[in-house]
This record gives structure tokens, C-alpha cells and sequence, in this order.
């Protein structure tokens, strides 16, 4: 447990320099870790996951302005978030396959938060690996993968015509976007990853809690429009079916029985 947490703070030490950089387009190589104020680079002792955070009281150690606490919280999320995958799936190739869709959706999710911006860097990596996914827990010989790679890709892109189908939609009532294709690519991405159902699930969540988050909005800036980061929620709704989205499906259909 204690290797799954190292890594899933090193990793999520990663998803920061792509959350940073990827929406800006730049290079997550090149240059080093720097501050973005002083632009100092930062040295390997005040690179330390979580650690150097707190040993440095949340400044830098140069021009001592405050660090965001956004890093060290991408870095205690995603380690957490690894653990709870092999407490759920054990050590095995799911646990592993779920630690990578998680760290996909919670550096989408906090890009989007900040900036609206989901990078094709992200989401369109994230639907391949799905579809591999997909192909290598199908059990069988090769035509059975290979069955369940073409499903998938067909879930994702059943997924993407529902997103650019609503979007048309609203084009249509307001003559103006309601949805970026970055939330289409996205959905594609989790649909790739945990099949129709699961995708459905997560649709259905983020809409509701979207919804909810913007009302709240609308109250308090008193006007009638108001930009919400749906691939956020997308995201959140996405770790949520991960874990309990099996749970959840058997739960709603039971009501019906």
C-alpha cells in the first residue's frame, strides 16, 4: 500500500505540470519545474510530492509567494484515489486500468474547473486506451477482443452523437454554443472506458449536479446565464460510477423488479 501511495503522489505530481501547461499549450518537457511567478526553477529538494509543500509552509522558496493549494491537492487526491482502486479491485491489471481512468478524469476535471478547457492531449489518448482496455479484459481468444474493442468504440462514439446531438439542438433554440467539443470528446472517453451503462449513469449525474451547481449560480449573480464546467462534473460523476456505478445500476433496476 505504502508503493500505491508513493506512486499515486508521484503521478499526481505529474497531472499538475499537464493541468498547468496543457490548456496553455505548452510543453509539459520543457522548461523544468518552475515557479510561475519568479519563474525560478525549482529545485529537485522542493519537488517532493506533498512533502516539499508543507516543509515550505506553501511559498516558494525564492520570492516566497504562496504555492496554490490546488497541488498538493492533485497530489493527495490521486494517491487516494489509487488506493481506493486496489482496495477495490485488489492488486491486479482492473485496480491498475481504474488508477489510470481515475487520474484521466481528475486532471480533467480540475483543468476544466479552471480554465473550460478539456485538452485533446487528455480526452482523445484517454478513448485509445479505453478501447485497449476494453479488448484486453475481454476474455477469449483474439476475435472476442478484438468484438469487444469495436464496441467500445462504438459506445464512444454512440456517447459523442448524444453530446453533438444536444449541442445541435441548443444551436438551434439560442443560435449560440451550449457545449464544447471537448465535453464530446469526453464523454466519448468515459463511454470507451465503462460501456453504455456506466456512461449513462455518469450523464445522468453530472447533468443533475450541473444543474444544481447552476442554479445556485444563477441566485447569486441574479442573471439568467451562466457558464458551467460540465466536464468537471462529467469527471466527478465518472470516479463515482468507477467505484459504485455496478452498485448503483442493480440498485435502480431492483426498483422496477
Amino acid at each position: 500500500m505504502l508503493f500505491v501511495t508513493l506512486m499515486g503522489l508521484i503521478f499526481g505530481s505529474f497531472l499538475n505540470v499537464c493541468i498547468a501547461r496543457l490548456p496553455l499549450h505548452e510543453s509539459i518537457v520543457r522548461p523544468p519545474s518552475h515557479c510561475p511567478r519568479c519563474c525560478k526553477n525549482i529545485q529537485a529538494r522542493d519537488n517532493i510530492p506533498l512533502v516539499s509543500y508543507l516543509i515550505l509552509r506553501g511559498r516558494c522558496r525564492n520570492c516566497h509567494e504562496r504555492i496554490s493549494w490546488r497541488y498538493p491537492a492533485v497530489e493527495a487526491t490521486n494517491a487516494f484515489l489509487w488506493l481506493l482502486c486496489v482496495l477495490e479491485f485488489g492488486f491486479s491489471a482492473q485496480a491498475s486500468a481504474m488508477a489510470v481512468l481515475c487520474s484521466l478524469a481528475l486532471g480533467l476535471a480540475v483543468m476544466d474547473a479552471e480554465t473550460m478547457i478539456l485538452p485533446d492531449a487528455f480526452t482523445l489518448p484517454g478513448i485509445l486506451s479505453g478501447v485497449i482496455w476494453s479488448a484486453l479484459s475481454a476474455g477469449g481468444a483474439w476475435p472476442e477482443k478484438m468484438r469487444a474493442a469495436g464496441l467500445s468504440l462504438l459506445w464512444a462514439a454512440a456517447a459523442a452523437g448524444v453530446i453533438l446531438l444536444i449541442r445541435a439542438v441548443y444551436w438551434y433554440l439560442r443560435r449560440q454554443e451550449g457545449m464544447g467539443l471537448g465535453d464530446v470528446k469526453l464523454l466519448a472517453m468515459i463511454a470507451a472506458w465503462l460501456g453504455p451503462r456506466d456512461a449513462l449513469l455518469v450523464f445522468f449525474l453530472a447533468s443533475i449536479s450541473g444543474a444544481a451547481y447552476g442554479v445556485v449560480c444563477l441566485l447569486q449573480q441574479k442573471s439568467r446565464t451562466a457558464r458551467l464546467p460540465l466536464g468537471s462534473f462529467l469527471c466527478m460523476a465518472t470516479l463515482y460510477a468507477v467505484f459504485e456505478g455496478p452498485g448503483t445500476a442493480s440498485w435502480y433496476l431492483g426498483l422496477f423488479r
